[in-house]
C-alpha cells in the first residue's frame, strides 16, 4: 500500500494487489530477509540490480519515521548490489551519501559491466508537471515542481538519473503542447533520459484505478469523460492505434530535444 494514493497506480484493482488509502503496512522484518537473499545471491556471484521500487514508493511520508529504505540501502551497499530508485519523493537527498557509495562499490551483472559501468539509477517519475494536475491525480505525492528541483540536485551530484514519464494522462499531459513542454523542462534539468509509457487502468470497485481515474475526469474534465469511457471499456489498455502513435510520437521528441529513451543510451554513459 502507498501513502501517495496516485489514481491511476496500476496495484489499484490489478492482479498485483491492492493500494489502501487508510493504512498502511510495515514489514518490520524486511532488511533481515533482504540481508539473507543478498548474501546468497552475492555468494553465487548473482549480482543483479535491485529496484526500489516498481510499485510502492521506497520514500513515502512514513520513511521519515522508520528508515526502512535506508536501512535497505546499506545492505545493498555491505553486499555491493547496484540499485535502480524509482520515486516521486525529494527525500531521496537524504540517503545520497550512500547512494554515492554504492555507484562507486556495486559490483554489476556481466553484460552491464561494460554498458552502464555504475551502481546507481535515480529515476524520478512524472505523470504531469503541471502541480494543479498533480495534485488531483497523485494527491499524496511531491509536488511536480519539487521533483523537478529534487532531479536538478541528483544530477548535480553526479549522478545517473532521468525521467520516468509513466503514465502519461491522455488528452491531459499527452497533448503536443504538454509534451514539448515537458521534453523540453527535463532537458533543461538535464536529465539523462525519459521513458514515456500509456496508462493502464483497471478494476470497477470503488477503490480502483479505473473508477478513481473516471470519477476525477468527470469532476475536473467532464468535456473527457465519454472519450475516456470508450478507451477503456473493454479493456485495460489504451487502444492499439493509440499506443503506436504514442510511442511514434515519443521516439520523435526523444531525438528533437536530445532525451533517450533508453538509460543505456544516455550520453552520460557514452564519455
Amino acid at each position: 500500500s502507498c501513502s501517495f494514493n496516485c489514481l491511476y497506480c496500476y496495484i489499484r484493482g490489478s492482479k498485483y494487489g491492492t493500494n489502501l488509502e487508510t493504512s498502511l503496512s510495515v514489514k518490520s522484518n524486511a532488511i533481515e530477509v533482504l540481508d539473507k537473499q543478498l548474501a546468497n545471491r552475492a555468494k553465487k556471484g548473482e549480482h543483479g540490480i535491485i529496484v526500489l521500487s516498481s510499485a510502492t514508493d521506497p520514500y513515502l511520508q512514513i520513511e521519515e519515521r522508520y528508515e526502512l529504505t535506508r536501512q535497505a540501502l546499506e545492505v545493498i551497499l555491505k553486499h555491493r548490489f547496484p540499485v535502480h530508485i524509482i520515486t516521486k519523493s525529494d527525500m531521496i537527498v537524504r540517503d545520497l551519501d550512500l547512494l554515492h557509495q554504492i555507484d562507486q562499490e556495486a559490483i554489476l551483472p556481466t553484460d552491464l559491466q561494460q554498458t552502464l559501468g555504475r551502481g546507481v539509477i535515480i529515476s524520478f517519475s512524472f505523470s504531469t508537471i503541471d502541480n494543479k494536475v498533480g495534485k488531483i491525480f497523485e494527491p499524496g505525492a511531491t509536488p511536480p515542481s519539487v521533483r523537478l528541483e529534487t532531479l536538478k540536485k541528483v544530477l548535480a551530484e553526479g549522478f545517473l538519473s532521468g525521467i520516468s514519464m509513466m503514465p502519461l494522462l491522455p488528452f491531459i499531459s499527452d497533448t503536443t503542447e504538454s509534451l514539448h513542454n515537458m521534453f523540453g523542462t527535463f532537458r533543461d534539468c538535464g536529465a539523462d533520459y525519459a521513458l514515456p509509457a500509456t496508462i493502464t487502468l483497471f478494476g470497477d470497485g470503488k477503490a480502483d484505478s479505473k473508477t478513481l481515474v473516471l470519477n476525477a475526469i468527470r469532476k475536473h474534465y467532464p468535456e473527457l469523460e465519454q472519450r475516456y469511457i470508450n478507451y477503456f471499456k473493454d479493456g485495460t489498455d489504451m487502444p492499439a492505434y493509440y499506443r503506436n502513435a504514442f510511442y511514434k510520437k515519443m521516439e520523435e521528441l526523444s531525438k528533437e530535444y536530445d532525451l533517450p529513451n533508453r538509460i543505456l543510451d544516455a550520453k552520460k554513459l557514452k564519455m
